[in-house]
Parts: C-alpha cells; structure tokens; sequence
C-alpha cells in the first residue's frame, strides 16, 4: 500500500496533542521516499509581527494561518511533483479543512483526522514539555470545534486507545477512506 503515496499529499490534522507530528513523522519514516512538512514551522518564521491565534486581533491572526496553510500546500505540493510523498502536519479544523483542500493541487490528496477523547488529548498534554492549552485554548473548546465545526472529509480516527504505530498501521490499511 506504500507505493500508492509517491506523488501524493497527506494532511494529518487534529487539535493540539492528538498527536499529529508524532504520527506524520512515523508515517514518513515508513514510505520509501517522504517528506515531513510542519505547518508550525511557517508560523515560525515569522520574526516580527507574529500574532497568534487566540489574540486579539483576530484578523491579523486569521491571515498569518491561511499564509502559513498557502505555503505548506505549496510546499506539500512540489514534494509530491518531485515523486515523494509529502506529509503535511498541522492543526486545519472547521471551515479551514475545506479550504485547506481547496489550496492543494496535487491529486491524490488524503486527509487524516486525528480524534482521540479530549480527556485523552488533556493527559497527552500534560505529559508533554510544551503545552498547547492555557488562557487562549481550553481541551474542550478546541475538541468540540473539530467535532461539531469541522467538516467529516477524509479518515477520521479516534486514536485514543492506539500506540503511534498502530495509529500509523490504521492510517495505511484505511487510506482509501482517506481520499479527498
């Protein structure tokens, strides 16, 4: 099943903690010939200027994630034209997943959503150096966006219960539920 990811892009998504870069670096790590494109890494390079999601100026936040989104589809997207399966990781929930597939060209495109419990996404948090969730983000309300706000294309797994290679395993077994 491996082969059929050359020339393609996959978007692994999910909230904060679901375990989204884990799982597209293992699911890389797996191919022949794959890329890992970090979305965080586009909002990173923002010097100067940056503005978060959960700010204030929520305009200017709205725009730095719709750029960062442009340039990983458009970086996952000359990966796959040059023959590699380019994982794209990063946190597309609600309306965004919609137009997150609009921006990718290539076809085949997969789209994975990560949905573990949030009681599960809360434990993974807390065992993690960095944490996602404080003032601006709380477990519940970004769990219950990607559920009720985000709509249900590709393969929606709920990792919960399932170590990064068998989430990965699912992944492969299940790819052709994952089309968009």
């Amino acid at each position: 099943m491996t082969d059929t990811l050359d020339s393609s892009v996959t978007l692994i998504t999910g909230v904060m903690a679901a375990g989204k870069s884990t799982v597209a670096q293992a699911l890389a790590e797996r191919l022949p010939r794959a890329a890992h494109v970090r979305g965080d890494v586009f909002r990173r390079m923002v010097v100067s200027g940056r503005v978060e999601m959960g700010s204030p100026d929520e305009t200017e936040a709205l725009a730095q994630l719709r750029l960062r989104y442009r340039l990983s589809a458009m970086t996952a997207d000359a990966y796959a034209a040059a023959g590699m399966a380019a994982i794209v990781q990063d946190i597309v929930i609600g309306a965004e997943l919609s137009a997150y597939v609009g921006l990718v060209r290539t076809r085949p495109l997969y789209v994975v959503v990560l949905a573990p419990s949030a009681v599960e996404v809360a434990r993974r948090d807390a065992a993690r150096e960095k944490t996602g969730y404080g003032p601006h983000f709380a477990v519940a309300e970004l769990d219950r966006g990607l559920r009720e706000e985000t709509p249900g294309l590709g393969l929606w797994l709920d990792t919960s219960g399932l170590t990064v290679d068998e989430t990965v395993d699912e992944v492969l077994r299940r790819l052709p539920e994952a089309r968009v």
